[in-house]
């Protein structure tokens, strides 16, 4: 079932247009920056985003601009971990790995315990606050790790929302959910 969900949510995905994505990610940026959850947020962690889901992009120079401390996963391939690292600098903090995934190549780790606010991805979000990632898991095992203050805040585009996403024991919900359409809250 999930599979099959993936592969549907990722052909619609790739079926907009680069410009289509960057407008809906600036509508739902702007939704977020309206969020108490946002605004208390002094540390916040967030994914650097690939072509075709949402554009994370005006979220980080807003967070500088906002004087927070933005932090990006950096993947910890052997031990199937992610470490948050600070970054200053889209160019310069930036790069690719092995797959294509962009994350910090330089910059301090940020304490997982300090983080007030973690931007989330995934492919598909249901309205219960379940998540489809890309199947590995790494986002699942850094959300549990997370303090009891952290909000877990998924970002993405309102037509990567759909009725219900099979959820496992390991599998760990989301506290709320920006779109370009709206805000969604769940109870922890």
């Amino acid at each position: 079932m999930k599979k099959e969900l993936r592969s549907k949510l990722r052909a619609e995905l790739a079926a907009l247009p680069p410009e289509e994505i960057r407008q809906q990610s600036q509508r739902a940026a702007e939704l977020l920056f309206q969020q108490p959850e946002y605004r208390r947020a002094e540390i916040m962690m967030i994914y650097l985003s690939l072509p075709h889901e949402a554009d994370t992009t005006a979220i980080v120079l807003q967070a500088w601009q906002d004087r927070k401390k933005v932090v990006a996963p950096q993947v910890l391939w052997e031990s199937r971990q992610m470490m948050p690292i600070e970054i200053r600098n889209l160019d310069e903090d930036i790069g690719s790995n092995q797959f294509g995934i962009r994350e910090p190549i330089r910059g301090m780790p940020i304490p997982i315990e300090l983080i007030d606010l973690v931007i989330v991805p995934g492919l598909g979000f249901d309205p219960f606050g379940n998540r489809l990632g890309r199947g590995r898991g790494f986002y699942d095992r850094f959300l549990g790790k997370l303090g009891p203050k952290a909000i877990t805040c998924a970002f993405a585009l309102e037509i990567q929302v759909v009725d219900n996403i099979p959820a496992a024991h390991h599998d760990v919900k989301v506290r709320m959910l920006v779109t370009d359409e709206k805000v969604r809250r769940f109870d922890p």
